[in-house]
C-alpha cells in the first residue's frame, strides 16, 4: 500500500474547501464548481487508495461504477469551469456591461452551473460510446475508468477539454486587454459594473485560472499522447466495441512495467496538484484571512468557552452628575484650558466621564460641554463655591448632590 497516497488525497481535499465561504457569498459559481470537483476527486482517490491498497479484488463494483463516471466527468469539468470563470472576468472587464441588475446575474449564474455540471452530465453519458468495458482495478490505487482508443474517443473524450481550455485561453487573453487599455481606472470601473471583485480579487482569479488553465492544457496532451503511443484500434461496429462490456481488467503490480507504473504515478497526482494551486491563490488573501480570524474566535468562545480579556491600559470610568447647587457654566471663565484640573474644582455642568488614571474630564455625549478640563475660576468666584458648598455637605462631607452612578 502507498500510504502517500490516501493521506496527500485527504489534505487537498481538505485544502480546497477553505475558500469556498467567500465564494458562496460572492455568488461564484465557476470557483465553487472548481472546488466541488477537486474535492470529489480527492475523495475518490483517497478512498480508492486505502480500500485496493494491496488487493486487485472487486471488492465494490457500485463504487467503481459511479466513482469511474465521475472520474471521467471531471476531465472535462474542471476546463469548463475555467472557460466559464475567464468568460465572467473578460465580461467584467468590458465595457458592455456597466450594471449588474438581479436579473443579469441569474442569467450569468444559470449559464455558469449550466457549464460546470450540465456539460460533465454529457460528457459522462457519451463516454459510454467508447467504453470498451466496464473498469479497470490497479492495485495500489483502485478502480478506474477504460476508454476503447479509436477515432471516435478523440473528438468524444479528448477534444471537448482541449476546446475549453484554449476557450478560456482566449477569453482571458481578451480580459487582459481590456484591463490594460483602461489600466489607470480598473479599480473605478468594477465599482461601476457593480461587481464584488476588487482588483486584488480579479487578479487572484485570472491568474489561478490561466494557471489552471495550462497546467489541465498540460496534462489533457500528454495523457492523450501516451494512451495512443500503442495505435488507433479500427471502429468496427457498436457490438464490436462493446462484445465484452461487463468485463473487468484486474493489474497487480507485479505485472505492471516501471514505466506504466510511473505515469499511473504522475497522473494520478495531476488532481492533487491542481488542489494545491486553487489553495494558494486564495489561502493568504485579506478575504482568507479574515475567515480564518472569525473561525478562531468561534472557536475560542464556543467550544473552548474562553472569553474575551479588555485590552490592557484602559481605566475605568465613572459618571459623576453636576451639583444640584452648583452655578451654570456661563459663570465660568473657560478662556484658558490645560490639560490638568486640579482637585476638587468644579467641572462641566453637564454628566461627563472623568478618568481616574489622569483626573481628565472626558464628554459623555456630544452636548457635554465643556468637552476640555479648564482651570479654577477666579478666587472670587472660588470662595462663593466653596461657602455653597459647605452649607450643602453631606454626613460625609461631600457636597449635597453629588453622586456617583
Amino acid at each position: 500500500m502507498f500510504v502517500q497516497l490516501p493521506a496527500t488525497a485527504f489534505v487537498c481535499a481538505t485544502l480546497v474547501l477553505v475558500p469556498i465561504p467567500w465564494h458562496w457569498r460572492a455568488g461564484n459559481i465557476s470557483t465553487i464548481a472548481i472546488s466541488l470537483w477537486l474535492f470529489v476527486g480527492n475523495i475518490i482517490y483517497g478512498i480508492n487508495a486505502i480500500i485496493w491498497g494491496n488487493t486487485v479484488q472487486n471488492i465494490a463494483p457500485v463504487w467503481c461504477d459511479i466513482t469511474t463516471k465521475l472520474e471521467v466527468g471531471s476531465t472535462v469539468a474542471l476546463p469548463a469551469a475555467m472557460f466559464s470563470l475567464c468568460m465572467h472576468l473578460e465580461r467584467v472587464a468590458a465595457i458592455r456591461d456597466l450594471s449588474l441588475t438581479h436579473s443579469k446575474k441569474r442569467c450569468r449564474q444559470i449559464v455558469e452551473s449550466a457549464l460546470c455540471f450540465g456539460v460533465p452530465l454529457i460528457y459522462m453519458a457519451l463516454h459510454y460510446i467508447v467504453q470498451g468495458h466496464r473498469f479497470d482495478i490497479v492495485e495500489g490505487f483502485g478502480c478506474r475508468p477504460t476508454i476503447y482508443v479509436s477515432i471516435a474517443s478523440i473528438f468524444l473524450i479528448w477534444v471537448p477539454p482541449l476546446v475549453f481550455s484554449l476557450g478560456a485561453g482566449i477569453f482571458a487573453a481578451t480580459a487582459f486587454s481590456h484591463f490594460w487599455k483602461r489600466r489607470a481606472l480598473f479599480s473605478k470601473h468594477l465599482k461601476n459594473t457593480g461587481s464584488a471583485l476588487t482588483p486584488s480579487r480579479y487578479f487572484r482569479l485570472m491568474s489561478m485560472a490561466i494557471v489552471e488553465m495550462f497546467f489541465g492544457l498540460l496534462v489533457t496532451i500528454l495523457n492523450m499522447w501516451w494512451t495512443m503511443r500503442p495505435g488507433l484500434r479500427p471502429w468496427i461496429s457498436w457490438e464490436n466495441v462493446h462484445s465484452n462490456w461487463l468485463e473487468v481488467a484486474y493489474f497487480p503490480l507485479a505485472i505492471i512495467p516501471p514505466s506504466e507504473l510511473a505515469w499511473t504515478f504522475a497522473l494520478w497526482f495531476t488532481i492533487p496538484i491542481a488542489s494545491v494551486f486553487f489553495f494558494l491563490f486564495f489561502a493568504f488573501g485579506r478575504d482568507a484571512v479574515k475567515e480564518y480570524g472569525a473561525t478562531f474566535r468561534w472557536i475560542r468562545r464556543h467550544v473552548l468557552r474562553v472569553q474575551d480579556r479588555p485590552s490592557p491600559g484602559l481605566y475605568p470610568l465613572i459618571t459623576v452628575a453636576r451639583p444640584s447647587n452648583m452655578p451654570q457654566s456661563s459663570n465660568i471663565d473657560l478662556r484658558n484650558k490645560k490639560k490638568e484640573t486640579p482637585i476638587g474644582m468644579p467641572y462641566s455642568t453637564s454628566p461627563c466621564h472623568i478618568d481616574l488614571a489622569r483626573g481628565i474630564g472626558l464628554p459623555l455625549k456630544s452636548d457635554c460641554t465643556p468637552a476640555l478640563p479648564y482651570t479654577s475660576p477666579p478666587a472670587s468666584n472660588y470662595f462663593k463655591y466653596q461657602e455653597q458648598y459647605s452649607r450643602g455637605s453631606d454626613r460625609d462631607g461631600r457636597p449635597s448632590g453629588m453622586h456617583a452612578v
